[in-house]
């Protein structure tokens, strides 16, 4: 099995994160959340002209046709940036969704055809989100009824809004009303898109988390380079040398899971959700102990408005639940190991390619 990413996929990273390092900068994000959509028109269009938003829209309708292991890459990138923005719940997980629905589902084409050009905005909900991010601006919502897919115009829904930790984070309850005119798909053929929709979901929160956990390490890192006490460095006691290396170390270990589940997902691999739930837990956890150790390094004043580390440590703290919290994954992975017959060890960790 080759883990190796391609010269397009590497290159497209490269080029996003230059991007995002000067469009969205720390002070940046602070203006953005200061509004009342706590959302930029102007970067969206930006990021979409880089072709974000294109990136998994079938080339058929305008995009660049990439997949699961492409996105392992950039939501790490959306992450590390903080982008306040749900573009990954549109691009990746609603695109992934409406590729999966039949052809015969009207209006298909032009749905995925408005995600490549980014202007169109899709929020999802489902049970295991109870919270819908972005409905307020969303032009349709795929919601979940039953296990029925309903595609439901932002017209025909009331949203109410619930406060985050996280300023990045515009979090709405939806009330609306499920009827045979917005319902794309039975119970029947929509139990299994939902599951690989939360598998989707929950892989890009991983990747995210990821991203955010790099970025606390640096932020660290940089500031007890700078900081002195005693006449040295804060970086040069023993103790929070170690501290940080922690942070490194479960980061390294994290980066495996989460591409081998974005490579599970892009096969239908049969172990895919359980593969997805290892990642989300160790991703979740990186970033867990990036906040805290980052917190602790930089002192009170950590969690200041002033100082970027909260920016990245909230955000972390709020995406830790979304898409399953840690007992929702705990459970399924329980699920897959303690089965009659599992098939545990190293010999079963891959599988031989066809």
């Amino acid at each position: 099995m080759d883990f190796t990413f391609t010269d397009d996929q590497l290159a497209f990273r490269e080029a996003i994160s230059r991007f995002l390092m000067v469009e969205a900068a720390p002070e940046v994000l602070r203006e953005i959340w200061e509004t009342d959509a706590g959302r930029s028109p102007d970067l969206r269009s930006k990021m979409a002209e880089q072709g974000l938003t294109a990136l998994s829209v079938p080339e058929s309708a305008g995009g660049m046709g990439m997949g699961d292991v492409a996105w392992s890459l950039m939501t790490q990138e959306l992450g590390y940036y903080g982008i306040p923005d749900s573009l990954a719940d549109t691009a990746y997980v609603a695109c992934g969704l409406l590729c999966a629905l039949p052809e015969e589902v009207r209006d298909r084409q032009g749905w995925l055809e408005g995600i490549a050009e980014g202007g169109l905005r899709i929020a999802i909900g489902d049970p295991v989100n109870p919270l819908v991010a972005d409905a307020h601006l969303a032009d349709l919502l795929l919601m979940a009824h039953e296990d029925e897919v309903h595609l439901v115009p932002r017209a025909l829904v009331d949203v109410e809004a619930n406060p985050s930790i996280d300023a990045s984070r515009r979090l709405m309850r939806v009330m609306w009303e499920p009827t045979s005119a917005t319902r794309v798909v039975s119970r029947e053929v929509g139990q299994a898109l939902w599951a690989q929709t939360v598998d989707r979901g929950a892989q890009s929160v991983a990747g995210q988390l990821l991203g955010l956990a790099q970025r606390m390490l640096d932020l660290s890192v940089d500031y007890v380079a700078q900081r002195r006490q005693f006449g040295k460095p804060l970086g040069a006691f023993q103790a929070v040398k170690h501290q940080l290396a922690d942070v490194a170390g479960k980061i390294e270990f994290a980066k495996p899971l989460l591409y081998r589940a974005a490579h599970s997902l892009e096969t239908r691999d049969p172990d895919a959700s359980l593969h997805v739930s290892q990642a989300k837990l160790a991703c979740g956890e990186a970033a867990w102990l990036a906040a805290r150790n980052g917190i602790q390094v930089h002192g009170a004043m950590g969690y200041t408005w002033e100082v970027d580390l909260q920016m990245f440590m909230k955000r972390a703290w709020a995406l830790d639940a979304a898409w399953g919290d840690r007992g929702f994954h705990k459970a399924r992975i329980a699920d897959a190991i303690l089965a009659e017959g599992a098939a545990l060890g190293p010999g079963h960790t891959f599988r031989e390619a066809p």
